[in-house]
């Protein structure tokens, strides 16, 4: 059988090939012997759009009923910060969502859950990993109804309960009435009814129910978005897009002229926000690949600043220990004081809409006022699909005989948190590392400009590769 692993966020793996329902049971079953070591009891699952989303949520479910442990089971797909809110909500011991987030259609996954709301710390991940057998369990398992009449199975409705929360923490009366015409695109995730709900008059893309997401990655990431893009661009009265992955845990928006903001914008927005405009303090915490300009104002603002390797599930770690009051990474998936300890893309985007709101500034202006703080720059991200052996060749090269250079990008020094970060100048560098979670090398850069970024990376793809 394959050996399962979970990576930066999860157990992932190609659906038919790795991701099986005999492997479910076995990542179920090491899962259940884990929370019986631990003496917990009951667990929260969920799925999103993903196909066999309910097949292999309702087959955990039995696993787990097998070993005696009480499941609250989504009605339907839901997001993965709703499974994670739900577990807070019902005073669960775990969460289990059945998702591969971003990832290419042809996936599947299988996160945990905390029962502070948020990411199982790697040390928990680790010791469910040892508990997986090698083979699925030969017993019958209960069925859904059999579970449902002994009391093990409580069917819930997450999103409800998701909405409801939204509603008591925003001034949803104020975003409202602020009339800001925004365009949301679902990339056929799981946020795709959440959002309309709670602001019907959004402009809709991709709300549709579909497993294939179109053979779209559902990243939103501005290469994946050029109909949102585009939508913007055509219509002047739109003040700004929004979009969520999958799982509706990452975030990516648009400014009112269908310019993408980034995760690294969106971080020093939201700091931005809550210091300066809503008086709140806390420590601030990043992923290795995060721009450096969230420490240049966290500095400014006088707060404590933390990097720490890549995964949100380091920073969830730190939440729940410390006083944090923004976390992110560059991939999207950001989260805040006053929140669970868990990436939101919904609430992200709710609480950058509620900054407009509350100034009568556009998102571009916002943007304008972090320039004045930090300075301006731009980020991008290649993705090159190499053979393995390739791949390992060029990690080998970076921890053995570094870069010096990248064309004629002079290397001043280098980073190694995780990854390797080759410091160019003072505005200017470019990381290589490789994906967690998808069979591809990652290849990172900030600069001043956006053509600046372009011409880094594109001299890093000769570097590298030849071509």
């Amino acid at each position: 059988m394959t050996k399962i692993k979970f990576g930066t966020d999860g157990w992932r793996a190609i659906i038919a090939k790795d991701y099986t329902v005999d492997n479910v049971i076995r990542v179920t079953e090491g899962t259940a012997k884990w929370l019986l070591a631990k003496n917990y009891s009951k667990i929260v699952i969920g799925h999103d759009c993903r196909f066999g989303g309910q097949m292999f949520a309702e087959t955990a479910t039995r696993v787990f009923g097998a070993y005696g442990i009480k499941v609250n089971l989504a009605k339907g797909f839901v997001s993965t910060p709703m499974v994670s809110l739900g577990v807070v909500k019902t005073k669960s011991d775990l969460g289990v969502v059945i998702t591969a987030s971003h990832n290419p259609p042809s996936y599947n996954g299988y996160k945990l859950k905390s029962n502070f709301g948020g990411p199982t710390i790697p040390m928990d991940i680790a010791a469910v990993e040892k508990e997986v057998p090698d083979q699925p369990m030969e017993k019958d398992l209960p069925s859904l109804e059999e579970m449902f009449e002994q009391g093990m199975l409580n069917y819930i409705d997450l999103e409800q309960i998701y909405i409801d929360h939204v509603e008591e923490n925003f001034d949803m009366e104020a975003i409202r009435a602020a009339n800001i015409k925004m365009a949301f695109d679902a990339m056929y995730g799981a946020g795709q009814r959440a959002l309309p709900r709670l602001l019907p008059n959004a402009i809709l893309l991709h709300c549709d129910d579909d497993p294939s997401f179109k053979g779209q990655a559902p990243e939103p990431i501005h290469r994946n978005l050029g109909e949102l893009s585009d939508l913007i661009k055509n219509d002047p009265t739109i003040a700004c897009g929004l979009a969520n992955d999958g799982d509706a845990d990452r975030i990516g928006m648009y400014d009112e002229d269908g310019n993408f903001v980034d995760s690294h914008h969106l971080l020093l927005l939201l700091l931005l926000y809550l210091k300066k405009y809503k008086g709140l303090d806390g420590k601030v915490v990043v992923t290795f690949s995060v721009t450096d300009k969230m420490r240049k104002m966290a500095e400014q603002f006088g707060l404590e600043y933390q990097v720490t390797k890549i995964g949100f599930k380091y920073i969830a770690e730190i939440m729940t220990k410390e006083d944090v009051l923004v976390g992110g990474e560059e991939s999207g998936g950001l989260a805040v004081k006053g929140h669970i300890p868990e990436r939101d893309g919904i609430w992200m985007g709710l609480l950058i809409l509620e900054f407009m709101a509350k100034t009568g500034k556009s998102l571009k202006a916002l943007i304008q006022e972090v320039y004045d703080m930090v300075g301006p720059f731009a980020f991008d991200r290649d993705d090159l699909h190499l053979k393995n052996e390739e791949k390992l060749a060029i990690i080998e090269k970076c921890k053995n005989t570094p870069y010096t250079a990248f064309g004629d990008y002079k290397v001043e020094r280098l980073e190694t948190v995780d990854g390797f970060k080759f410091v160019l100048s003072d505005n200017e560098w470019l990381m290589i590392r490789p994906s967690g979670t998808e069979p591809v090398l990652r290849v990172y850069s900030q600069a001043p400009t956006s053509e600046g970024v372009r011409s880094i990376l594109d001299a890093a793809r000769i570097t590298l590769l030849g071509s």
